[in-house]
């Protein structure tokens, strides 16, 4: 018996060293996204006025019902939660309602779990209310919507919502009325360069300068994308650099881009025409290449009127393959027309 409670006490977890072992699991099997979401305003790169803004409300208090606008992955949700969490501190969990509108969009949901929300009783400090999250709200349906509008006015005394949205001209303007509105935009490049290179210190990550290009080339200000582009890469090849970061993203390469580009700006034809069938023969769809020689294009070390025709070009052909044309043949007459605009002919 005795050996055995001997057993026993050694194998029993020493106190205090259980619960970060938990954590550090728990945390060890989040994505990077999840696991460096930002908990307070200082830690939310970019759109620093706005940040700035929702702080002072969050410290007095008395928070209008705000709309958040703006791209994918440049913190709008995050920043609702911040609010959120210093605004109610311990009673975040009962005071918040937290609903993504592309999944909960119908008008049933405003009758029942928002309106339901909204009448329950939850004590608050002075100043403080209650509040609803709805993200993507530019994803519900106009009935949705309308309904919204009246639960807004009933409840204002207790309830405040604080909406996100990529395009705020998708909500109705009764909602925008109501509705303080806060626009974000694209994250710069070097915002994004630094919230990477900081997790790939904290996570030990072997990387190359042209690897961490790579990854704010594929991001292209969507801080969301970074990361998952990040891990992806450092779980599938282990050093991060530009060969792994396309593989894994598996978008047309740029440098090659770059290449049929200048082809085009010296009116070589047959060598930029090379480069595009090489893209094709790969599998690559006629958007994801036309997006990229967008992107390239930008960047573009040529003539500034010149690169205003190429980007005129572009968009054209673009627009085209967005209508369903979606062909070899479409690209090829870019290229053509983008030789055409180098040798200074105007094209009618």
């Amino acid at each position: 018996m005795a050996d055995t409670c001997e057993m026993m006490e050694t194998d029993s977890p020493q106190p205090g060293t259980s619960k970060s072992t938990e954590v550090s699991k728990k945390t060890s099997n989040l994505p990077w996204i999840e696991k460096y979401r930002p908990q307070t305003f200082e830690e939310i790169m970019g759109n620093e006025e706005t940040t700035t803004r929702l702080s002072i409300f969050a410290k007095k208090g008395n928070v209008p019902n705000i709309i958040i606008a703006g791209p994918p992955g440049v913190g709008k949700t995050t920043t609702i939660l911040c609010l959120a969490k210093i605004l109610l501190g311990s009673a975040f969990k009962e005071a918040v309602l937290e609903l993504n509108a592309s999944n909960d969009r119908g008008i049933d949901v405003v009758r029942n779990k928002i309106k339901m929300f909204a009448q329950q009783k939850v004590t608050l400090p002075p100043g403080r209310h209650k509040i609803i999250i709805l993200d993507e709200v530019d994803s519900m349906t106009e009935g949705a919507q309308q309904a919204l509008r009246r639960t807004m006015e009933i409840y204002s005394n207790t309830t405040r919502f604080a909406l996100a949205c990529n395009y705020s001209e998708k909500i109705i303007e009764p909602i925008q009325s109501r509705c303080a509105i806060l626009r974000y935009t694209k994250l710069s490049d070097a915002q994004v360069l630094a919230r990477v290179i900081q997790i790939c210190q904290k996570e030990n990550v072997n990387y190359t300068e042209d690897g961490l290009e790579a990854i704010v080339f594929t991001a292209q200000g969507d801080m969301r994308q970074a990361l998952n582009n990040l891990q992806s890469t450092h779980n599938g090849f282990d050093i991060v650099k530009s060969e792994n970061v396309f593989k894994v993203c598996d978008e047309p390469h740029p440098m090659l881009i770059k290449e049929m580009l200048k082809s085009c700006s010296v009116g070589d034809i047959r060598k930029a025409y090379k480069v595009m069938e090489h893209f094709w023969n790969l599998g690559y769809a006629a958007e994801d290449i036309i997006k990229n020689i967008f992107k390239v294009c930008k960047n573009l070390d040529i003539e500034e009127p010149l690169k205003l025709a190429f980007i005129k070009e572009i968009g054209i052909t673009h627009k085209r393959i967005v209508e369903g044309l979606t062909t070899l043949v479409q690209m090829s007459g870019l290229l053509s027309r983008l030789c055409i605009a180098s040798s200074g002919v105007e094209i009618s």
